[in-house]
């Protein structure tokens, strides 16, 4: 497997990293993940990614890596544990850092990442968002003169509100998920440039977006679930064409597509078993798309340049019909809904 340098850490890593997600009580069982874990080392990849959010992943992906002989990279994250999270308390930081190191059975994390960021809705980091400051970066900086982590990151899944905190922190890696594919480019426009102005290295996640772009579903688009936009129907019948045009199965197209510029040092899988492990480094080896091929998907996610703000982050095509629209609003006034219409109007609106 080719290697690529993780940005101005230089490490070395394989273009395609092991994500742990189902190396846990949400996979297929410890023998299938042991076997996806060492099959992936027989083919190069060493950079195994995890997190406490991940179940039980810390603890498995410890108890296998703890056969292996030689030297591998491994990534894991702050958020979520202790519960109840605190992510202002610094000390508990430090603790769930600590914890990590015994499940995953290692002297040292080699990058820990601050999981969500850019979500303060669901972590609220920062005491200074302007600046990306907080107890969470005393926390980093401790385990780092101690030796318990070698480099940090940010792990995330926005775009305008990660592209700030990569601009504004000190961080070595930036992990970015679901804005990074064949029909999303998001990422690709400000994260990713940030970052590489910075020397950071950037991890690429949910390049299959967990699954919607793992296969194909025809069927589903053409029946134009409630929750489908017409343009987002339309962009991924186009794309299903291309696919059929160039004869390339879409799981592939997508790996593919994530290395066909060196934009990223290494590209995210998220393997059940060691057979999802052969397919993604077959992918891998068959090197970058073809330009002609490079030109279309452009022009075909041109299409959908943004978003739309209902669209679910990950496209519901196993469960179409579970899913009926966005959940409730984020009001970041914090007027009451039931109060909005006696209250005063706002001197400036929130963004």
């Amino acid at each position: 497997m080719r290697r690529r340098v993780l940005g101005r850490t230089g490490i070395e890593v394989g273009e395609i990293g092991f994500g742990g997600l189902f190396a846990s009580r949400l996979g297929p069982g410890l023998a299938e993940s042991r076997a996806a874990v060492f099959r992936a080392l027989d083919l190069g990849v060493n950079f195994f990614d995890t997190a406490p959010g991940y179940a039980d992943s810390e603890t498995v992906l410890g108890r296998i890596l703890r056969e292996v002989r030689g030297p591998v990279v491994v990534s894991t994250k702050l958020g979520g544990r202790p519960t109840p999270f605190d992510p202002r308390d610094a000390c508990s930081l430090v603790r769930s850092a600590e914890e990590s190191l015994r499940a995953l059975g290692r002297d040292a994390i080699d990058v820990l990442f601050v999981h969500e960021p850019d979500r303060p809705q669901q972590y609220d980091w920062w005491a200074d968002p302007e600046r990306a400051a907080g107890p969470v970066v005393e926390a980093l900086d401790s385990l780092k003169r101690r030796g318990l982590v070698r480099f940090t990151g940010l792990a995330g899944t926005t775009v305008t509100e990660l592209t700030h905190l990569v601009r504004a922190g000190d961080f070595d890696v930036v992990l970015t998920a679901f804005n990074y594919s064949p029909l999303y480019r998001e990422a690709a426009r400000t994260v990713v440039p940030a970052a590489r102005h910075k020397g950071m290295g950037v991890v690429l996640g949910s390049v299959l977006h967990q699954g919607a772009f793992g296969r194909r579903y025809d069927d589903v688009v053409r029946r134009h679930p409630l929750w489908l936009s017409d343009a987002r129907r339309d962009q991924i019948l186009a794309f299903y064409a291309l696919l059929d045009d160039a004869g390339i199965p879409i799981a592939d197209l997508c790996l593919r597509f994530a290395l066909s510029t060196d934009a990223p040092s290494v590209v995210l899988v998220g393997p059940k078993t060691a057979r999802h492990v052969e397919a993604a480094a077959a992918a891998a080896e068959q090197g970058p798309l073809p330009q002609e091929v490079l030109d279309r998907l452009d022009r075909i996610a041109a299409l959908v340049p943004f978003r739309p703000f209902e669209e679910p982050m990950i496209l519901p095509f196993d469960r179409p019909a579970g899913y009926t629209g966005p959940g409730t609003a984020n009001l970041a006034t914090g007027i009451k809904v039931g109060s909005l219409d006696d209250a005063p109007l706002p001197t400036r609106l929130p963004g």
